[in-house]
């Protein structure tokens, strides 16, 4: 006990010394300066970390909203168009279109928004194909990336390829088809889909779409061809004669092809061209080109995508895009190298498929994919002599 009390003294003297008492508090504050300091350094690193992070997050949020705005909820039928005259006497099918004429935005199934290099460098695309094809349409795409769609250069100008596309088809079928579209749309990146029903009647509702989404990707392309899955297109040809046009690199007007003035609607109701008079009163069309293929500047495509936004849609895709052009006050305008109802052969006698027919031309319809494919191997061979072609013989 005596030792204990004896051990204690010194320390016990020693604490009760000013020096010391003073030598303890200093520690103190040191320990808790460090201890603020190292909070401080780690709460800051943590925040910047965290801004980092939300600045990430909120630039891939901008990003995603500057792309496009995919969902779109189900666009519902106009019911009450069933009480308009004569709708009980339009085909079931033109009632459909009826129902959903009203309807513009739908869901985005695929997208290539970086197809023209970003907006901003879509400027490098001299041509841009623009091609009309049904999901079911594989082997027809297959052909035109290999033939008058392949993505090249020529004259040292850009040619690039784009598909647009709806669905077909319903529940597993639908599917199956939605997925061959992904799976070449990972292969290629050459494939725009929505998900509305691929008709006839809706080519007008997918060209809207279309021009809406060049305004937003591929807003400084210089020209486009649009036109058919099933044409041989000689866009080789297309690319020198638009470069050789005389003070238009696609800021001014143009739009060509094969010219129709004054055509009438049909009003017989079993044709699938059928517009009964309540939909289009006049006895003819605004001057348009046919739809299997025309070209058009940048200019021009973006004139008609803003007249559209005031035009109610009409089933005939063609005739709509005069409708547009006739609006802002623009005219279409006949090219011969256009042939929408097939090559003029002078007998037939003549093999109409003989390529000496097809070196001069920009787009003839319709072709089926084998003729295509041979068709565009044959107008490139380098073999080929047209020079002194005035008598064909009637096998090749």
């Amino acid at each position: 006990m005596g030792e204990s009390v004896n051990t204690c003294l010194p320390f016990c003297r020693m604490y009760r010394s000013k020096r010391f008492r003073t030598l303890i508090v200093k520690l103190g504050a040191l320990v808790l300066v460090v201890f603020y300091l190292g909070s401080y350094v780690f709460n800051f690193q943590s925040s910047g970390v965290k801004r980092d992070h939300e600045e990430q997050v909120r630039q891939e949020q901008t990003a995603t909203e500057d792309v496009y705005h995919y969902s779109w909820p189900k666009c519902q039928q106009n019911l009450a168009v069933a009480n308009m005259t004569g709708f009980n006497t339009f085909p079931p099918i033109f009632q459909t279109f009826m129902y959903y004429r009203h309807c513009r935005h739908f869901p985005m199934l695929l997208d290539v928004p970086d197809k023209c290099g970003g907006a901003g460098k879509s400027a490098d695309v001299f041509l841009l194909l623009v091609v009309k094809s049904s999901p079911l349409n594989y082997d027809r795409r297959e052909v035109l990336r290999k033939t008058w769609a392949m993505e090249r250069q020529h004259n040292g100008l850009w040619i690039r390829r784009i598909f647009i596309s709806g669905t077909t088809a319903e529940g597993h079928e639908k599917k199956r088809l939605n997925k061959l579209l992904l799976a070449e749309n990972r292969e290629y990146s050459d494939i725009l889909q929505w998900d509305f029903t691929d008709s006839f009647y809706n080519l007008t509702l997918k060209q809207i779409l279309f021009l809406e989404w060049m305004e937003r990707s591929c807003p400084d392309v210089c020209f486009l061809l649009n036109g058919d899955d099933d044409v041989f297109a000689h866009t080789d040809n297309m690319v020198e004669y638009l470069q050789n046009l005389k003070g238009n690199d696609g800021r001014k007007h143009l739009f060509i092809g094969h010219l129709n003035i004054g055509m009438p609607p049909v009003r017989d109701n079993w044709s699938k061209y059928y517009v009964p008079v309540e939909i289009f009163a006049a006895d003819s069309y605004q001057p348009y080109c046919s739809g299997g293929g025309f070209l058009l500047s940048r200019y021009t495509a973006s004139v008609i995508y803003n007249m559209s936004q005031s035009i109610t849609i009409l089933p005939i895709d063609d005739v709509y895009m005069g409708m547009c052009l006739a609006k802002a006050g623009l005219n279409p305008e006949s090219h011969i190298g256009v042939k929408p109802f097939g090559q003029d052969i002078p007998s037939k006698k003549l093999d109409a498929y003989h390529p000496c027919f097809y070196t001069e031309v920009l787009l003839v319809h319709r072709f089926l994919p084998a003729q295509l494919y041979l068709m565009w191997s044959r107008v490139n061979d380098p073999d080929l002599k047209c020079d002194s072609f005035t008598k064909i013989p009637e096998c090749i």
